[in-house]
């Protein structure tokens, strides 16, 4: 039919488009071949025409089996860390057993899913580099600020993040600072690391502990006592506050409601809000109705924590734990543009010269490219303009040609 027949011309042009437009590799043909190759040669299980049966692989070296090495040696020293932290549980609360379960198994899962994470070509590339560079020795002369600069602005204040938006900048540090403070008097205080215990039999002293040791007293009703007993009701409330932008953004932002999933999007930040109000309802019926419902809303709390911990490694939240990683390819390329200030440094174009970005970047972006197996690196060499040059050539002597 004609209408087949000019789809297949279409389909086949648009082929040509592709091939013609690629560059060729450096050092080989223009048609991508290199040589040396035999007919035989062709990817396995198949090799010269004789089928051979696929290895069967070893649990040990398969990236799940060493994630799940690692991931079971991160639970185990942690619960090792809590036997020792809390003096062979002495100090270790026996109501806060399900809290404790919880984040052994949110250590399990971080550290499974990280690890596997790492294990693909981009990421295990961005991690090897990052450290790199981060344990530079000639970076740290040369840059003595660079990390910790970096970190406070990728990690603490999230600079990026006002380029967006301010109120979305704003509610994200409201989130993440609500969230740090929790963890740093929950975590402890759940491994029986951290214990409070009065001073004497009379009188409103208390006495602040870590694995034992008394770090220092103080008056239940001053200002710092008042503090460390409403710290998480403070981080509980700016995480509502940090929540509830959100969640109107979600609902009133058309930007936001087109592409939003309620797994990914919704549930994380209705996590957050029940874990927040129930525990400020326990600080409201313990103050003001003589523990009525304290029960029933301690209960709640933990169950809504305990999910939470238990879904973090396997949600949106996983974000939280990749975010360091970035830092350290943001340092990478500020070292080798720092380095590529000399123009030997720099690579230029292969088609008008123009310096396109320093030789490790580039270097580092096609070795990238060929572990995924993209087969089109060599376009790391070329600039943007010359990019959509080419394609444009390419389309103008194949396509239009196909159609004369």
């Amino acid at each position: 039919m004609p209408g087949a027949r000019a789809r297949n011309r279409i389909s086949s042009s648009a082929r040509r488009v592709r091939v013609a437009a690629t560059p060729p590799p450096p050092g080989g043909s223009p048609d991508g071949s290199t040589g040396g190759g035999s007919a035989g040669d062709g990817p396995p299980p198949y090799r010269g025409g004789v089928a051979r049966a696929e290895a069967r692989p070893d649990v040990t070296t398969s990236p799940a089996g060493r994630a799940s090495m690692v991931a079971g040696a991160a639970s185990v020293l942690l619960i090792a860390a809590i036997l020792l932290g809390s003096r062979e549980l002495r100090d270790f609360d026996s109501a806060l057993v399900p809290y404790a379960v919880a984040s052994v198994f949110l250590t399990f899962g971080v550290v499974y899913r990280y690890m596997m994470w790492i294990s693909a070509p981009a990421a295990r590339r961005m991690f090897r580099e990052g450290w790199a560079a981060a344990l530079s020795w000639e970076n740290l002369k040369r840059s003595p600020t660079a990390l910790p600069r970096m970190a406070a602005t990728y990690l603490g204040f999230q600079k990026f993040l006002g380029a967006r938006s301010h109120a979305r900048w704003v509610a994200h540090q409201l989130i993440f600072w609500g969230c740090l403070l929790a963890a740093v008097i929950t975590f402890p205080l759940t491994w029986g690391w951290f214990t409070f215990t009065a001073a004497s039999a009379t009188g409103p002293g208390y006495e602040m502990r870590l694995w034992g040791v008394k770090l220092f007293g103080f008056d239940s009703g001053s200002f710092l006592g008042w503090a460390l007993y409403h710290g998480l009701d403070l981080a509980a409330v700016m995480v509502i506050g940090g929540v509830g932008y959100f969640l109107w953004r979600r609902v009133r932002d058309r930007a936001a409601t087109t592409g939003q999933r309620f797994g990914y999007d919704f549930l994380p930040l209705l996590a957050l809000l029940t874990i927040s109000v129930t525990g400020l309802l326990l600080t409201f019926s313990e103050m003001f109705l003589h523990g009525g419902g304290y029960e029933f809303l301690a209960i709640l709390h933990m169950a809504s924590v305990v999910l939470t911990l238990v879904y973090l490694p396997f949600g949106k939240f996983f974000h939280i734990v990749q975010r360091p990683a970035a830092v350290g390819m943001q340092l990478f390329k500020y070292t080798t543009r720092r380095k590529g200030s000399d123009a030997e440094e720099l690579r230029v174009c292969r088609r008008c010269g123009q310096p396109i970005d320093t030789v490790a970047a580039v270097d580092n972006l096609r070795a990238t490219m060929r572990d995924l197996r993209l087969g089109f690196d060599e376009w790391a060499e070329y600039c943007p303009r010359c990019k959509r040059v080419l394609r444009g050539t390419a389309y103008l002597s194949d396509v239009k040609r196909g159609f004369k």
